[in-house]
């Protein structure tokens, strides 16, 4: 199969066993051991996944099979904690074709891209899973209050690490969603020429959404315009710093009278490096020429999996 590019961000992609007609419905009920909302697994998840595997999705609009999809392709009446939670870190790990447990999938959205996580993140989000009741795309009611809730009473009970997080993973969504279609649909250089014409005008798109200020800036730019400001390179920094030491980034919030600040890592995965890899390994020859054409002074390339190529830097009200 011809791997597809994702050049916006880390995506957790898993594959569904029917494509045609996926059954969501839970396979098999299981006790809860921690709080839901006290559980790290559940924060770690929508940060990781949903960017691929939200509920939200449409059909029609999915890059990925839905998190409940996975579960239930995972799991059986006979199946511990211990053997899911290990079927899942495999996985992870080293995501081939031939492991597949999600074959209709893997033929339409490809095979995940291979991405580094921590095994502790790994093994919260696959206990989480295991121990709770995964919302589905459809007919959830906590969901459904959630879309049709007015966004003031949303934003006042959300903290604002959480919003900007929202602001931050919705918009990668936006921007992986249409990428991955064109990838899909029309290979790596058409991808490369939709992100020159297109991702900039996908973000302010979703600054207007979110009534907020969303930029992406990196301290090695492909685009000058992205070039992060003195302030935003320490953040950069920081995060480096967090992927060195093998720590869990979290959200720099800053706060001031008026507004906020939100600072969060864009790291990359395996798919990335065939634009933002090395030159003479990783992006082949062709795509290195258009990048070069289109962007005479890039500097983003030379990264390796699982690094921090620059942040997401977004200003809203209070």
């Amino acid at each position: 199969m011809k791997p597809f590019t994702l050049l916006i961000v880390f995506v957790f992609m898993f594959s569904c066993k029917d494509s045609q007609k996926p059954s969501y419905s839970k396979k098999k009920k299981v006790s809860s051991t921690i709080k839901e909302q006290e559980h790290p697994g559940k924060k770690l998840m929508k940060t990781n996944c949903y960017v691929c595997h939200s509920p939200s999705t449409t059909t029609g609009n999915r890059i990925a099979p839905p998190m409940i999809a996975v579960k239930n392709h995972y799991i059986s009446e006979n199946t511990t904690k211990e053997q899911f939670v290990k079927s899942i870190q495999d996985w992870i790990k080293n995501p081939a074709k031939e492991k597949a447990k999600m074959f209709g999938a893997v033929k339409r959205f490809g095979v995940m891209p291979k991405q580094v996580f921590p095994e502790k993140v790994i093994k919260e989000i696959s206990e989480y899973m295991f121990d709770n009741k995964i919302e589905t795309p459809k007919g959830v009611e906590d969901h459904f209050n959630k879309n049709n809730q007015n966004p003031q009473e949303a934003n006042n009970k959300e903290s604002y690490s959480e919003r900007g997080l929202n602001y931050a993973l919705t918009t990668k969504t936006v921007l992986g969603k249409n990428l991955m279609g064109k990838i899909q649909k029309e290979g790596t250089l058409a991808a490369l020429k939709f992100c020159n014409v297109k991702a900039y005008p996908l973000t302010d798109s979703m600054s207007v959404v979110h009534n907020a200020n969303i930029k992406r800036v990196s301290d090695k730019p492909r685009n000058i315009k992205n070039l992060a400001n003195a302030k935003e390179q320490e953040y950069i920094a920081i995060f480096k710093e967090d992927v060195k030491s093998k720590k869990e980034s979290e959200p720099i919030v800053v706060t001031s009278a008026e507004n906020v600040k939100f600072y969060y890592p864009i790291k990359t995965n395996s798919m990335c490096l065939q634009c933002h890899g090395k030159p003479t390994s990783d992006i082949k020859a062709e795509t290195f020429a258009e990048i070069k054409k289109m962007y005479p002074k890039d500097l983003a390339t030379g990264y390796k999996e699982n690094q921090v190529r620059g942040i997401w830097s977004i200003t809203f009200n209070k």
